[in-house]
């Protein structure tokens, strides 16, 4: 599946995944390739992006995250990538 990462700076992240795991304003949500249309709004905290063995975590916060088509859409109102080997 697509996914994209979007602030209102810049893009963060364009590319093909092979899960996303995402925190929504009530929990915790995970996407697969050819999941149904889903609209949620974001919260606070580590979006995951799974792709070939490798993971990428974003720091996002506020927002919405998108499924269509097999595309995940998510704009948030502060993302950023996080650096390796911190967490929070």
């Amino acid at each position: 599946m697509h996914v994209r990462i979007i602030s209102p700076e810049r893009s963060i992240f364009d590319g093909e995944a092979d899960a996303v795991v995402a925190p929504a304003f009530d929990g915790e949500v995970g996407i697969l390739p050819r999941h149904a249309p889903f609209l949620t709004l974001l919260g606070q905290g580590a979006l995951t992006v799974k792709a070939d063995g490798e993971t990428q975590v974003f720091d996002v916060e506020g927002g919405f995250l998108q499924v269509v088509h097999d595309t995940v859409s998510v704009v948030a109102e502060h993302a950023q990538a996080r650096e390796e080997g911190t967490s929070s």
